[in-house]
């Protein structure tokens, strides 16, 4: 089975529009619903999706939840609620009734205080975010919360020597045994060469840093599409990326990595 953790959904056709994608981003600006995701995901493979939330509308959470009422292959839904929100708490009782919904992100806000995310971990949800020195004070301050470290914990990709700084806060975060590392965001947010390599070749020094941080329990796949078309390269050209590279581990970390460990960060259910 294969999992995608992070995809984006949304229309900026319909009513209201959407706050993102930019106006101006001609790559992105287009109605992105589960059957153009399933257009790319379906012959790749891919049996089931993560969807991540970029809009900052509260109401677009509950969008995704509606779309995902009729695709069940959409298993999950990240999404994106401000912890410091003095509704926070009744926004996450109500989306949390949802089975789908699994979890907020928290790359669009930055908390003055950690305790709203104790909300999260009571109601056995996920914290998706960008990796900082603030990743690894919550997840020590909080080690019975799950907490998805996006796109490759920012470590450049355009080549030479993995950044030392960068390294050592990734090594810092996989000491915390709740947090885990998405393989995603390759070739378009962490390597600006454009069109990106598609050889694993280029990309192996720098994941050579994750997955002798994190292992092979807490390294899970995600493809950043449609943000990955920026690259120039196909969903399936980063989902061939992402395989080869796993192919170079031991057996069992294709299935780990591609569907078992998304399952126990999310707790996903299967819907078919």
């Amino acid at each position: 089975m294969i999992v995608d953790t992070h995809i984006h959904l949304y229309d900026p056709h319909r009513e209201g529009g959407t706050p993102w994608p930019p106006e101006d981003d001609a790559t992105l600006n287009h109605t992105t619903r589960p059957e153009r995701w399933l257009a790319h995901a379906v012959p790749a493979g891919v049996d089931g999706a993560i969807v991540v939330e970029c809009s900052e509308w509260v109401e677009d959470n509950q969008w995704v939840l509606d779309l995902a009422d009729d695709e069940p292959r959409l298993l999950g839904l990240v999404g994106n609620l401000d912890a410091n929100d003095e509704r926070f708490a009744d926004h996450l009782d109500r989306f949390s009734q949802h089975p789908v919904f699994r979890g907020i992100r928290a790359r669009l806000w930055s908390p003055s205080r950690i305790e709203p995310l104790r909300l999260l971990a009571e109601r056995d949800l996920s914290l998706d975010l960008g990796l900082s020195q603030q990743t690894v004070d919550i997840a020590t301050a909080i080690p019975e919360l799950r907490i998805v470290i996006n796109h490759c914990a920012n470590l450049p990709m355009d080549g030479g020597d993995p950044d030392p700084e960068a390294a050592a806060l990734a090594r810092s975060a996989a000491e915390c045994p709740n947090v885990y590392c998405k393989l995603s965001g390759m070739m378009d947010l962490r390597c600006t060469i454009r069109p990106a390599p598609v050889d694993v070749d280029h990309y192996a020094p720098f994941l050579d840093v994750l997955w002798d941080s994190f292992g092979e329990d807490r390294m899970i796949f995600g493809s950043d599409w449609p943000v990955s078309d920026h690259s120039g390269r196909s969903y399936a050209d980063v989902l061939d990326l992402a395989q080869a590279y796993v192919a170079t581990k031991l057996a069992a970390a294709e299935a780990k990595v591609f569907s078992e460990n998304a399952r126990r960060a999310y707790r996903w259910v299967d819907r078919g």
